[in-house]
């Protein structure tokens, strides 16, 4: 199966927020593991506290990823990350965490 696209997520997480963080992945739902045109995904780490971390996932085309985004198991797979942004903004606090996706096309493997 060929990855012919590749969508990056860039997440910067507050320092008192990464432990959360990676607590949500290592206790994630697995709902992307079942969508149409899933490959395989990423979460990786940075070596520096400032820089973001980075989930990459790797898809047949655009629009599988496009149609993961859409889909319930997204909002379910995303949930708890949802809730605590919720949270943050109930109280009055800024974001634990901020996301960016940048999508890419594979030229070369």
């Amino acid at each position: 199966m060929n990855k012919n696209f590749v969508a990056i997520n860039y997440i910067h997480c507050n320092e008192d927020y990464t432990a959360r963080f990676e607590q949500l992945f290592a206790s994630r739902t697995h709902a992307i593991d079942t969508m149409p045109g899933f490959i395989n995904m990423h979460v990786l780490r940075p070596a520096k506290p400032e820089d973001d971390y980075l989930i990459v996932s790797y898809w047949e085309n655009e629009q599988a990823f496009k149609d993961w985004t859409k889909s319930e198991a997204f909002i379910a797979g995303h949930k708890r990350g949802f809730e605590d942004l919720a949270k943050a903004k109930a109280a009055g606090q800024p974001a634990p965490m901020r996301s960016d996706f940048k999508i890419y096309q594979v030229i070369s493997e």
